[in-house]
């Protein structure tokens, strides 16, 4: 089975390319994740030893970067984020409404942003509380979920996580399981 293609792949393919191309635009930080990322789980990061707990089958695992932006290394910390995410989540279809700026606004809220986001996220509130009380729609009321405080002032458009739970009863959706495969390897190093 052929081996999936990883941020890494490219960044080591393309990676000095493109920050030749974007000499002048491209950040310390941004240089410094990429090479984090490039670097990560290889041998200039040194490694250890692995054992089988089962079989004694001995294999070599490369340190990793430990970039908060490396998705290899950030893999776990997500999906235990997005597990916990879940669990919070009532039994029901979500719906992903977007409401975004037309172009002169999004350029006026790019200077402005906590006041023009704080306005569109109440004026998108109050559209979706009334869209839904109206009983040719919904008729029910609507609890929206207010944008963490980085997400409010970071772009010209307001997402709103919108619950269909007024709109429907499922059953509960069974949770994915954890593989247990990797329980057995432990560190020998």
């Amino acid at each position: 089975m052929p081996t999936s293609l990883e941020v890494a792949d490219i960044f080591r393919r393309h990676g000095d390319a493109y920050r030749r191309a974007h000499d002048g635009r491209l950040g310390r930080v941004e240089r410094r994740v990429m090479s984090a990322i490039e670097l990560c789980r290889t041998a200039e990061l040194g490694g250890h030893r692995e054992v089988c707990t089962s079989c004694g089958l001995v294999r070599c695992a490369y340190n990793s970067c430990r970039n908060r932006h490396c998705p290899k290394c950030q893999g776990q910390a997500r999906a235990e984020w997005l597990a916990a995410r879940q669990a919070e989540l009532l039994p029901v279809p979500y719906f992903h409404v977007v409401f975004t700026l037309p172009a002169p606004v999004a350029e006026i809220a790019f200077q402005n942003k906590e006041t023009v986001y704080a306005i569109l996220f109440r004026a998108a509130a109050e559209t979706l509380r009334r869209i839904a009380a109206d009983p040719k729609h919904l008729g029910a009321e609507l609890g929206v979920i207010e944008p963490a405080a980085d997400e409010a002032t970071r772009s010209p458009f307001d997402r709103c996580p919108d619950c269909g739970g007024a709109m429907f009863i499922l059953d509960a959706m069974p949770r994915p399981q954890r593989s247990c495969s990797s329980a057995a390897w432990h560190d020998s190093s």
